[in-house]
């Protein structure tokens, strides 16, 4: 059975901070450093209205990744991407996908600018982002770097 990747509602808070709790146990957690309750994730979601987005992957209601599209109320063109994937479902083209639909939406909300950072020593991340596009800063991996808002169409930067 093929996974459904979807837009994710407060239903889904439980088990993405369960993906979050598995991933800050790694040696280089990307941006999320501590446990994050299911409260917090809901308030997080809240938070974003209808500026930001979270998206999951799941498999027959099981969440096996996540991302989010987070809004900066100080640069209001711009907006953050993250995206987490359970180890276990790693490598099977879901963090792809999720920036896709991510991305999209960016587009859809006017965004000109996605940001996102990558810590160093994280080869996984870095192999992620270049394929998803991003200009990755090789001499100081963790500043942030811009991913690029395409047309529906494919078609090059909008």
């Amino acid at each position: 059975m093929p996974v459904t990747i979807r837009r994710a509602t407060k239903a889904d808070a439980a088990q993405i901070a369960e993906i979050i709790g598995e991933v800050i146990l790694e040696p280089d957690p990307v941006i999320l450093t501590r446990e994050w309750s299911a409260g917090e994730i809901t308030a997080w979601m809240e938070r974003q209205g209808d500026s930001g987005a979270f998206f999951v992957v799941e498999d027959r209601e099981r969440v096996l990744s996540f991302a989010t599209i987070d809004f900066d109320s100080a640069e209001p063109d711009e907006a953050s991407f993250g995206a987490w994937v359970r180890r276990i479902n790693r490598r099977q083209g879901h963090g792809s996908a999720l920036a896709r639909h991510c991305l999209a939406f960016a587009r859809e909300c006017g965004y000109k600018r996605i940001r996102a950072r990558l810590p160093e020593r994280n080869e996984a991340a870095l192999s992620y982002l270049s394929s998803i596009g991003a200009l990755v800063p090789l001499t100081n991996p963790c500043a942030t770097f811009e991913l690029p808002i395409y047309r529906e169409s494919g078609e090059g930067p909008a």
